[in-house]
């Protein structure tokens, strides 16, 4: 199995290249937003739980994400992979989706960080609050979301370099360039 995770700072385009990568190389994209966004339609029990802490600007708990990520990796048990789309974004759950896929036989293949400065961060998330309407993305919030992306997941990037998974990809540009760049990284290791 060829297991993907992509990180990197909010707005910096993960879940857009996410999608796209699983679309090409035929892998199951599996984000956490996604799955929280979904269960606050809905106003499951999590959902709930979750929208509260989202609305904050703060981090879901690390024993209910992982609850949630090998609930969704079940559903998909004959993938040739999973993308990782906004997890892990600690060094406690790096440890604990490598003690997943230890369960799994599996392990992490590739890590890529999808690199954008602040001041496009927070002009990329302000533009799309204006466009979906999204109350988690007001500047305040941002601004929380990048701090405890430096504090917390910023810290990934020495952990992964010494399992030798780790690379980083520059994350301004158009789309197209950007996941032409990831490819080229993804097919060294495929």
């Amino acid at each position: 199995m060829f297991n993907l995770i992509i990180f990197g700072p909010p707005g910096s385009g993960k879940g857009t290249q996410s999608i796209k990568i699983a679309e090409k190389y035929d892998l199951v994209h599996i984000s956490t937003g996604d799955i929280f966004r979904k269960e606050i339609r809905g106003k499951t029990d999590i959902g709930l739980k979750v929208q509260s802490i989202i609305e904050k600007g703060e981090l879901v708990p690390d024993d209910l994400l992982i609850e949630i990520l090998e609930s969704a990796m079940n559903k998909h048990i004959n993938a040739k992979g999973f993308v990782f789309d906004g997890f892990p974004r600690t060094i406690r759950q790096a440890d604990d989706l490598d003690q997943l896929m230890k369960k799994m036989n599996n392990d992490v293949t590739l890590v890529l960080a999808l690199e954008v400065n602040d001041d496009e961060i927070i002009s990329r998330l302000l533009k799309r609050a204006e466009i979906e309407g999204r109350k988690d993305d007001t500047r305040e919030v941002i601004e929380n979301r990048i701090n405890i992306y430096n504090n917390q997941t910023k810290p990934l990037i020495d952990f992964y370099k010494k399992q030798d998974k780790f690379q980083a990809v520059y994350g301004v540009g158009s789309i197209d360039d950007i996941f032409n760049n990831l490819c080229k990284v993804i097919d060294k290791y495929m």
